[in-house]
C-alpha cells in the first residue's frame, strides 16, 4: 500500500471547506466548527454557546441548536479528562482525514491506472511494428503480465531487440530474454535468484491450446 501523507501536515480547516456539502453541513454549521477550531486553538477548552455568540453574527439560541445538531451527527464530543469536560472537534478531524487518505488513495490509483495504460499502448504498437503484424490476445496478455511481474517498459522493448538480433521473433524468445537477464541481475546483487529462465509451463500449455502458431522453434 502507499504511503499516505502525515495528517499533521494537513490543514483541517482546508478540508472542512472542500467536504463540508457532501458531509450535508450547513453554512451556518460550517461556521460554527471553524469557529470552534478558532477557538480550540486559542487554549480554551470548554466552548458554550454563549461564548461562540460573543465572536458571531449568530444568536446564542442558533448556536445551541447547531451544537445539539452536530453532536447528534457525531461530529463534535464532550470529553472528559483530568481538567473536566472539555469541546473536542476531533471526531469530524478523523472523518475527514480519513475521507482526505481514501481521495488521496484513489488519486493516486487512477495516475497509476492511467500510466499503466500508456505504458501498454506504446509497449503494443512498439512490438507490431517490429514483428510487422498484429499482436494475438494471448501475445497482449503476456505483455500485460511481465509489467505486473515489474518488468520495465525499457527492459521489454531491449528484451525483443535481443530476441530479434539473435533471430527470434516470438513473444515466447522474448520472455525467456526477460527472464535471463533478471535472473543475472539477482545473482549478481544478491548472489541467487528465484528467477527461472525456462518459459513459463502455464503459458506454453496455453498457446498450445489456442493453436497459436510460432514463427520459430524456441524451447
Amino acid at each position: 500500500m502507499a504511503t499516505l501523507p502525515n495528517m499533521d501536515a494537513v490543514d483541517f480547516r482546508f478540508i472542512l471547506l472542500d467536504q463540508y456539502k457532501k458531509l450535508g453541513l450547513s453554512e451556518n454549521e460550517l461556521a460554527v466548527l471553524l469557529m470552534l477550531d478558532h477557538l480550540l486553538k486559542q487554549g480554551n477548552n470548554l466552548i458554550t454557546a454563549d461564548m461562540l455568540s460573543l465572536k458571531m453574527t449568530l444568536k446564542t439560541k442558533q448556536i445551541d441548536a447547531i451544537l445539539v445538531e452536530l453532536l447528534n451527527k457525531e461530529y463534535i464530543e464532550y470529553a472528559k479528562d483530568k481538567n473536566g469536560i472539555r469541546t473536542s472537534i476531533e471526531p469530524i478531524k478523523k472523518i475527514l482525514y480519513k475521507r482526505f487518505q481514501l481521495d488521496i488513495a484513489k488519486d493516486r490509483q487512477n495516475l497509476l491506472s492511467a500510466e499503466r495504460a500508456g505504458v501498454l499502448s506504446r509497449l503494443y504498437a512498439y512490438y507490431e511494428k517490429r514483428l510487422n503484424r498484429p499482436l494475438s490476445p494471448l501475445e497482449t496478455d503476456l505483455i500485460n503480465n511481465w509489467l505486473e511481474e515489474g518488468f520495465d517498459e525499457e527492459s521489454i522493448k531491449a528484451a525483443l531487440e535481443k530476441a530479434i538480433s539473435d533471430g527470434r521473433r516470438t513473444l515466447k524468445s522474448v520472455d525467456k530474454r526477460l527472464r535471463a537477464a533478471r535472473r543475472r541481475d539477482d545473482i549478481e546483487k544478491e548472489g541467487y535468484s528465484a528467477v527461472n529462465e525456462t518459459y513459463s509451463a502455464d503459458i506454453e500449455h496455453t498457446l498450445e491450446i489456442a493453436k497459436v502458431r510460432w514463427v520459430d522453434g524456441d524451447n
